[in-house]
């Protein structure tokens, strides 16, 4: 197989992906859409600079039409599934960015497109990726802390000030981040954890952080937190964080107890890792303070810088499968990962409605077990579950004033008038 030619759908969050598309040599990069005309320039040069000519795109239809190997999906988070089966079904591998499915219909639906095209399928959970993570992968891979017993995952996002939550939701009270559940978008949190451990998740309990002033000020009506408990098959225990709480930095924390040990990474420090094991490993034993690795370095991954350089990998063996790698499916997020990694965010929400019960985590790997969920498309958006519309808190929708939206309108308007 020649290059594949690879293109990109949402220019945003897409950007950070663009940065490893334009310098990787076994891809060439035909085309990226957005609706969003300024960031389709920002683009364009960016493409330049690397003597690139890429088609720029408005509109999906015409998109679609594009000679097209692959595409990353980086479109709206509660939309990836629709598309990244049309894209299947027409033939092209998919990358998708978080998280693959808003509803347990669209998750029978997206593995089931997989299974049926034979196409690649890969969830670009770049937190898998990151230096501290992925020796965290190594190391419970070589058994330095022995088999897992628990484990927490920690995803904390700033609210720091209105021009983010402008840029990021223009004002628009109708904004897919004003339409999720505090547990939906758990794959930064959790991801890492069943990706090191490589085993399922089997039960989830859910819990809810009520809804607070700094939250409604940006416009949220939902809880501002959850935490979540899920059993794993093997009787382990991991404790899931997502959602704002404070105006703190942005939080990824991780760490796993085992027979043999016990891994942290630094909360601070991205890039260290806490080990202690109770046995000799590699000439130690006891404590070690680590400072990470990344993944792998070459030339490549030295230029880009995004989520710490986590975003180069996610691309990377997505690539390298296509092309045929033996050993890069080892390292990617398949569809049944991206599954179990995103389906106790979608139940977890079952259960804080139903006041902490436990809720079986399907396995969608047996076609017998998703007959139960072939319909089910209850979540938390009128628009997708209609009269299976699930409240958005357990508490009731927080009252948000009109002015509220206004106002991050204005400033979204100002932000993109001074963006011409």
């Amino acid at each position: 197989m020649g290059k594949v030619k690879i293109g990109v759908f949402g220019a945003k969050r897409g950007m950070d992906l663009i940065e490893t598309l334009l310098i990787y040599p076994d891809i060439e990069f035909v085309a990226i859409c957005d609706r969003y005309t300024p960031l389709l320039d920002e683009a364009r040069e960016k493409a330049k600079a690397h003597n690139l000519n890429i088609t720029m795109y408005e509109n999906f239809e015409d998109f679609f039409q594009a000679d097209l190997d692959a595409v990353v999906l980086a479109n709206y988070a509660v939309e990836h599934a629709p598309y990244a089966i049309r894209l299947m079904e027409s033939g092209r591998h998919v990358l998708s960015e978080c998280l693959p499915v808003q509803t347990m219909k669209e998750a029978v639906e997206l593995v089931e497109a997989v299974e049926r095209t034979g196409k690649i399928y890969n969830l670009a959970e770049n937190c898998c990726f990151f230096k501290n993570t992925f020796e965290m992968y190594r190391r419970y891979r070589r058994g330095d802390i022995g088999e897992v017993t628990y484990g927490e995952g920690e995803y904390v996002h700033a609210i720091e000030n209105a021009d983010e939550i402008a840029k990021l939701t223009y004002g628009d009270p109708n904004h897919w981040r004003y339409k999720i559940s505090s547990s939906y978008y758990c794959t930064h949190s959790l991801g890492p954890l069943l990706y090191i451990t490589g085993l399922r998740p089997v039960k989830v309990v859910g819990l809810e952080v009520p809804n607070t002033a700094f939250l409604r000020e940006c416009g949220y009506t939902k809880g501002t937190a959850s935490v979540t408990l899920l059993e794993l098959e093997n009787g382990a225990i991991l404790k899931n964080l997502v959602g704002g709480l404070r105006k703190l930095p942005l939080i990824w924390n991780y760490q796993l107890y085992g027979t043999e040990g016990c891994m942290e990474t630094d909360r601070w420090v991205h890039h260290m890792l806490n080990v202690y094991t109770d046995k000799e490993v590699q000439g130690k034993q006891g404590r070690d303070y680590y400072e990470c690795k990344p993944v792998f370095e070459n030339e490549l991954t030295a230029q880009i810088k995004s989520h710490g350089g986590a975003d180069f990998y996610a691309v990377h063996y997505f690539i390298q499968q296509i092309l045929g790698d033996p050993d890069a499916c080892k390292y990617t997020v398949d569809v049944y990962k991206a599954l179990d990694m995103a389906m106790p965010g979608i139940l977890a929400h079952r259960s804080i409605l139903a006041g902490g019960a436990p809720v079986e985590i399907p396995n969608m790997r047996i076609r017998e077990v998703r007959d139960a969920y072939r319909y089910d498309i209850a979540c938390t958006d009128e628009l997708t579950a209609g009269a299976s519309v699930l409240p958005i808190s357990a508490r009731g929708k927080a009252k948000i004033p009109e002015e509220t939206y206004l106002r991050l309108e204005k400033i979204w308007n100002e932000i993109k008038n001074k963006e011409k």
